[in-house]
C-alpha cells in the first residue's frame, strides 16, 4: 500500500523503520514542525522528521493538520493508509477521510484502558501488572475506534516509562506492520471496542510528577517510574527542586517520618507514608545527575533535614 505515515518522538522511529523496510510504500511523512533544542535553542527537526529526510522522503510540516496547504497536498498524494504513532497532533475528519482505509493509530495500551497521552506512565502509576500495545481505526473520539491488532506486556517492578516504552515500541513496530499487511490482504477486520474497563491517560504535568512523601512507599515508587525520564519526578530541598530517578524500597525496617532524611553507610533514606525508600541518582538545580550519596555529602544534611 501507500501510505503516508504519522510520527514525530523517538518512539515512533521503530515503526517508520519497519515500515521503511516492509513491502508498504512509504510516500511521505507527517510530523511536528521543527522545534528549538539544545543549549542556543536552534530550530531541529524531530527524530522522524530525521529519519524521513534520510530515506529521501517527503516530510510534512504543518503548523495544524487542518491546514488548508496540508490538506491539499495530502489529496495529491492519495495514500492508501496513514498509520500513526505517536503524532503529537488531532487529525480532522478532512483528513481522516482521505486514504481509502483510514488512518491506523498504534496505541501503548489495551485499550479500552489508558486512552490519551500518557497510557504507559498511567499504567505504571496505578500499579498495572500487564500493559500492551494496540492498532485501531482513527475516528474522531479520543482513542475510541475499532481495534485490529493488540499485543501484551509485562510490566517488570523495575520499570521506568521510558524502559516500557521503549519495549512496547519495538514490538508495536511489528503490530503495525501486520496490521498494515492484513488490511492490505482484506483479512483484518476492526473489532468495536468493550464499553467497559475506559480509563484515562491525560498527559502528565509538572505538578503530577511531585513526590508526595505522605503517600505511602509503594505509590512513591511508582510516581518516579512514571515519570522517568519525562516529565522528571521532583521535590525540594532547602526550598530547591530537586529532581529524582528511581528510588528502592527500604529492606532494613527502618521507621522514619515522611519526607525525613537519614543518611547511612548503605545509602540515603527519605520516609514516606509507609516505610522509607532509598534515593538513588538525584539532581540538583542547576547541577548534574549524581548519586544520591553524593549528593548528601555536598549539601551535609544537618539531622532532621527533609524533603518536602
Amino acid at each position: 500500500m501507500r501510505v503516508v505515515f504519522a510520527g514525530t518522538p523517538d518512539v515512533a522511529v521503530p515503526a517508520l523503520r519497519a515500515i521503511l523496510a516492509s513491502e508498504h510504500d512509504v510516500v511521505a511523512v507527517l510530523t511536528r514542525p521543527d522545534a528549538p533544542a539544545g543549549r542556543g535553542r536552534k530550530l531541529l527537526p524531530n527524530p522522524v522528521a530525521e529519519v524521513a529526510a534520510e530515506a529521501g522522503i517527503e516530510v510534512l510540516k504543518p503548523e495544524r493538520a487542518r491546514d488548508a496547504d496540508f490538506l491539499t497536498r495530502l489529496e495529491q498524494i492519495a495514500p492508501d493508509c496513514a498509520p500513526v504513532v505517536a503524532y503529537g497532533g488531532l487529525i480532522p475528519k478532512a483528513a481522516l477521510d482521505v486514504p481509502k482505509h483510514g488512518w491506523i493509530n498504534l496505541h501503548f495500551s489495551l485499550l479500552p484502558a489508558w486512552r490519551g497521552a500518557a497510557p504507559v506512565q498511567h499504567a505504571i502509576m496505578a500499579g498495572d501488572d500487564i500493559t500492551g500495545a494496540c492498532t485501531f481505526q482513527i475516528e474522531e473520539g479520543l482513542d475510541t475506534g475499532p481495534v485490529y491488532g493488540r499485543l501484551t506486556e509485562a510490566i517488570r517492578p523495575t520499570d521506568t516509562s521510558g524502559d516500557l516504552l521503549a519495549r512496547l515500541a519495538d514490538a508495536g513496530a511489528k503490530l503495525l506492520v501486520a496490521t498494515l499487511d492484513g488490511i492490505e490482504a482484506g483479512r483484518l477486520v476492526a473489532e468495536p471496542q468493550p464499553a467497559d474497563g475506559v480509563s484515562m491517560a491525560p498527559k502528565l504535568t509538572v505538578e503530577d510528577a511531585r513526590v508526595d512523601w505522605a503517600a505511602p512507599a509503594m505509590r512513591v515508587d511508582r510516581v518516579v517510574r512514571a515519570c522517568t525520564p519525562a516529565p522528571g519526578a521532583w521535590t525540594t530541598f532547602r526550598e530547591e527542586r530537586l529532581k529524582l530517578r528511581p528510588v528502592r524500597l527500604d529492606p532494613s525496617g527502618h521507621e522514619l517520618a515522611p519526607g525525613l532524611i537519614d543518611v547511612g553507610r548503605d545509602g540515603v533514606r527519605v520516609g514516606t507514608g509507609s516505610h522509607p525508600v532509598l534515593l538513588g541518582e538525584v539532581q540538583p538545580q542547576g547541577k548534574r545527575v549524581m548519586p544520591a550519596s553524593d549528593w548528601a555529602r555536598g549539601v551535609r544534611i544537618v539531622l532532621g533535614e527533609r524533603l518536602e
